[in-house]
């Protein structure tokens, strides 16, 4: 008689993680995601021993040549294999800790979408004024385009794979996390939020970090709205 316990997170969550040189992050984070998470590592073109790195702490690694981050996480989500998929940026920005938080609902089937509303530590460091004044634009869009009552349109989320792929989504750059919300929502999925912590990034973020960065994935949001309203 076999008398192995059933581990209801084995193999239950692939966490997507799109990686452009972030050796440090990836370091970091791995040993730290919880039983029953499985990393996913997109390397995006990195220089800096990314994928050896991701490779040697036991993630699985997909190579995606073309840059972008809708193309990274999509890339992750066509190699998943788990029920549910999680995303989080592999800046180490995000505690791992925190994932059960975000996909917990949804393996028991309280939530479709769920989102991680950033909780800074260190605000001036960790989500600097810019991005912040972004972000809550975007959140006053999707409340006031999809009647969504989100505070921030959180990097780190999780949902169904299968349900995922059914959303069709076709952003291959910055737009992808909001593409992927009002396409959700559109679908009538059951969206929530919850606080999870928010971190000084490993190294200089491609998009917070700089006010181009920011200004560049705002108008690829833009667009996606314009599209949406089209």
């Amino acid at each position: 008689m076999d008398n192995t316990q059933h581990d209801p997170w084995a193999e239950t969550v692939d966490v997507i993680l799109p990686a452009l040189n972030e050796a440090a992050g990836i370091r970091w984070l791995l040993p730290r995601l919880p039983e029953g998470h499985r990393a996913i590592v997109v390397d995006n073109g990195s220089t800096d021993g990314t994928d050896d790195i991701a490779e040697a702490g036991g993630a699985l690694v997909v190579h995606e040549p073309t840059r972008g981050f809708g193309a990274a996480c999509f890339a992750g989500l066509s190699a998943a294999t788990a029920p549910i998929v999680a995303f989080m940026d592999a800046d180490a920005s995000f505690d791992p800790v925190d994932l059960p938080r975000v996909t917990g609902p949804v393996a028991s089937g309280e939530v479709d979408l769920m989102l991680g509303a950033r909780s800074p530590l260190d605000r001036s460091t960790a989500w600097p004024a810019h991005a912040r004044l972004a972000n809550r634009f975007l959140a006053w869009e999707l409340r006031r385009r999809a009647g969504l009552t989100l505070t921030d349109l959180g990097p780190m989320r999780a949902a169904h794979r299968e349900h995922l792929l059914e959303l069709q989504l076709t952003d291959r750059r910055s737009g992808w996390p909001l593409e992927m919300v009002l396409r959700a929502a559109d679908a009538g999925w059951r969206i929530e939020e919850v606080p999870v912590q928010y971190l000084t990034r490993a190294g200089r973020s491609k998009v917070t970090g700089t006010l181009r960065g920011t200004l560049t994935a705002v108008a690829d949001m833009g667009r996606i709205l314009g599209e949406r309203d089209g």
